[in-house]
């Protein structure tokens, strides 16, 4: 994941002043909260981790088909 440097955010000024942290997700789609200099947060708008979770459940979707149609002989056999 590559972080732009303009989005860093200490935790202090985040607990301090969150609505520079809402601008910053506003302008450039996500903010990092600094602990003791480290990345330790990432805050993201709403609809783009509702998104990340659906692209997540895609991806299971496409396994389960992949698995299935690997495995379909096994499958029909145990159904029987």
């Amino acid at each position: 994941m590559t972080i732009n440097t303009n989005t860093l955010v200490s935790i202090t000024e985040a607990n301090q002043n969150f609505s520079r942290v809402a601008r910053l997700v506003d302008e450039n789609g996500a903010a990092v909260i600094l602990k003791n200099n480290v990345p330790r947060y990432l805050v993201v708008e709403f609809g783009q981790a509702e998104s990340e979770q659906l692209a997540a459940d895609e991806d299971v979707m496409a396994i389960s088909k992949r698995l299935i149609e690997k495995n379909r002989q096994a499958y029909e056999v145990l159904a029987k």
